[in-house]
């Protein structure tokens, strides 16, 4: 009797652990998703399958990327020397471990880091950085593919390796789609961003874009029947300056004064917020092709007399963006069909095929030139203008 007790004694407790437990778990499953919280842009492959894989191949998907084993780079025959001197050169070499840029002198090793991270999608150029600590630094060789070739990393001066500039978290703001870190300071002044490796998330994805997803992820995985999107930000429901702003984030250049990191800035942000000294306004003399296409924009007439053009008019960040000069001066005849050009400039064959080159021409940088081994001359690095005008 007394073990038929002790054996209904040990199942009653057992079942009202199964019962306490078994509330947890529903209370748990039952707390909602923070309205700030992430899912990752995997999570957009269940329901936008072909919109996801689109994106993979648009260059702001590989803004950043890992270098790995299976990481194809830029190497063989005498591509992969960049002679300063005839004493010191810098070598991308396979090794066991990795892809390495390391500097000789007279011969002899004196230096070799690791690729760890590309920086750009490789559409004109990658530039490359390595992992020491908690610190990221920018390689000394960059691959240029109008050149192909390897060249010295913009801003680097073309007579000696330079192993030690320190990429900021304010790099990877534009980048990347997020990074932790930690400011360290000393008497109250900072000495260093200790950056958290693991946190990285390298391009630009889907919630950079649209804002946190995990409880849009959550609502209609619950609701899946419910077509409307829910807790997230659909572009066209954006005003213009809203667009633009959205864009402006990383297309505005970084000489602004930064109030607050713009990882934390979601779409329909006013961009004043996060820049003290933000202007939208258009001054030739001292914007530059890289990183100020929405002052460009914004300068425009085309811009200016349009109450819809904005960024989308011409871009579809969902997929590859080179659709060809001719698919983009078709979208410039939509609007300017009736324009009458001189006898000179129609004599020209690709005046009905070829708007850009000549109201959007390519042009030097001020901010990123490059120079090649052994060439004295410094080489522009040229990008398109996004200034619509009669040049």
């Amino acid at each position: 009797m007394k073990g038929n007790r002790r054996l209904v004694l040990i199942f009653s407790v057992i079942s009202v652990f199964v019962f306490l437990f078994s509330q947890c778990v529903d209370s748990v499953k039952k707390v909602p998703v923070a309205e700030n919280a992430v899912a990752g842009s995997k999570t957009c492959i269940q329901c936008h399958k072909n919109v996801y894989e689109s994106y993979l191949k648009n260059p702001h998907f590989s803004t950043t990327s890992p270098i790995t084993a299976d990481s194809h780079l830029p190497i063989g025959g005498n591509t992969n020397v960049y002679n300063y001197d005839k004493h010191m050169k810098v070598v991308v070499e396979k090794r066991d471990s990795g892809m390495y840029q390391v500097a000789y002198l007279d011969g002899e090793e004196k230096l070799a880091r690791r690729f760890d991270v590309a920086f750009g999608s490789g559409e004109k150029a990658f530039t490359y950085a390595t992992w020491k600590g908690k610190s990221l630094y920018q390689l000394p060789l960059s691959f240029f593919k109008s050149q192909d070739s390897w060249a010295n990393s913009p801003g680097f001066s073309g007579s000696r390796p330079n192993f030690g500039r320190v990429i900021e978290p304010r790099c990877l703001e534009c980048h990347s789609s997020f990074i932790d870190h930690k400011v360290v300071k000393s008497g109250g002044l900072t000495v260093s961003d200790e950056l958290v490796k693991s946190s990285l998330v390298y391009g630009i994805n889907c919630e950079r874009c649209h804002g946190p997803a995990a409880k849009h992820v959550e609502f209609h995985i619950e609701n899946p029947k419910e077509k409307e999107a829910k807790f997230i930000t659909l572009y066209k429901s954006l005003s213009r300056k809203q667009k633009v702003d959205a864009c402006g984030v990383c297309h505005s250049g970084n000489d602004a004064e930064k109030l607050k990191s713009t990882f934390s800035f979601k779409p329909g942000d006013d961009l004043n917020e996060y820049y003290g000294n933000f202007s939208e306004s258009f001054d030739e003399s001292s914007l530059d092709v890289h990183g100020k296409q929405n002052q460009m924009l914004s300068g425009s007439k085309c811009f200016i007399k349009s109450e819809s053009l904005d960024c989308s008019t011409c871009h579809s960040t969902h997929n590859q963006n080179k659709v060809g000069l001719t698919a983009y001066s078709k979208k410039c005849m939509s609007c300017h069909s009736t324009i009458k050009h001189t006898d000179k400039t129609l004599a020209n064959a690709m005046v009905k095929t070829n708007c850009i080159d000549c109201h959007m021409p390519l042009k030097p940088s001020k901010l990123i030139s490059f120079q090649q081994a052994g060439q004295s001359n410094v080489s522009p690095y040229m990008l398109r203008s996004h200034r619509i005008a009669i040049y």
